[in-house]
């Protein structure tokens, strides 16, 4: 499904066949999930093929490097190049794009790595969770206390909790999770952020114990550049009462439409909210369709 024999990737300065990317069995990093990751995607465009906001990636994964100490000496301009000759001699141009960050070396400390490695693979990716509407449940397991870990860093080991969480959840019969923070707000799905839609306003989750994700700022920003008001707050999900729709917004799954949470159906079908015609401002975004600044909203 991600490679096969002629498949190549870039690891620690190399383009290289997938099956001799290889990390030994003492690596720091996969004891401990101490690694960080991006997940980017790129698109086929009228201009050819378009990484998409590559900087706004590239810059939080230096980010999340920085923030658990985790040496990483690569530029952006460096690690866009370098994507777009990968996916060159890949022959894709719609692709989903996975850099990650890890510590090879031999190491059962928990001490910071002192070298790191870098791997980018490239790979022919739908969407991560199709495009049918999804019936939510309530996790019983929240998100990680933002004074615990870095939460605002893409941190491998972070994706435990999701992993935990999305099963669950799916072995209950539902689609996905929704995970509560701490203090019983609503936060986000085990890889996507969660908006809905009121009396015609977007509410989502604030920064605190959410990652506050690159394709949730680029929602935000369609939305309020077509005149529909965007609220970030704290929410209980006895507030979700009355909603007319839901949508869950993330690199690999773009936009995707929430038919219920629970018991909780919303009023509207997703195809007429306000989520959906984002949707489709996203989709004519990123393909290179329009620019930002002309994208519309329908009456």
């Amino acid at each position: 499904m991600y490679f096969n024999s002629d498949t190549l990737a870039f690891v620690d300065g190399e383009f290289v066949k997938a099956d001799d990317a290889q990390v030994g069995a003492y690596a720091q990093s996969l004891h401990y999930g101490y690694a960080v990751f991006e997940g980017i995607r790129s698109y086929a465009t009228p201009g050819g093929t378009q990484i998409f906001k590559a900087r706004e990636h590239y810059e939080r994964l230096q980010y999340s490097c920085s923030s658990i100490g985790l040496p990483f000496t690569y530029s952006v301009e460096e690690l866009t190049d370098i994507t777009y000759q990968l996916l060159e001699k890949n022959g894709l141009s719609d692709a989903y794009i996975r850099p990650l960050v890890y510590a090879a070396a031999p190491n059962m400390t928990l001490k910071h790595a002192t070298s790191s490695n870098l791997l980018i693979a490239v790979w022919d990716w739908g969407k991560y969770l199709g495009d049918q509407s999804l019936r939510l449940s309530i996790s019983p397991y929240q998100r990680p206390n933002p004074k615990a870990v870095p939460i605002e860093a893409k941190v491998s080991g972070h994706y435990v909790n999701s992993i935990i969480a999305s099963s669950e959840a799916k072995g209950r019969g539902y689609d996905e999770a929704l995970l509560l923070d701490m203090n019983g707000f609503v936060a986000e799905g085990p890889g996507a952020n969660f908006f809905f839609e009121k009396d015609g306003e977007l509410f989502t989750a604030p920064a605190g114990s959410i990652l506050r994700g690159i394709t949730r700022n680029t929602i935000i920003d369609l939305a309020r550049e077509a005149g529909i008001k965007v609220t970030e707050k704290f929410f209980t999900p006895a507030e979700l009462q009355g909603a007319t729709g839901a949508f869950f917004t993330g690199t690999a799954a773009e936009v995707v439409g929430i038919a219920a949470i629970d018991e909780l159906e919303f009023s509207a079908p997703f195809s007429e909210t306000l989520g959906a015609q984002l949707a489709e401002l996203y989709k004519a975004l990123v393909t290179g369709e329009v620019n930002a600044e002309k994208a519309e909203l329908k009456a």
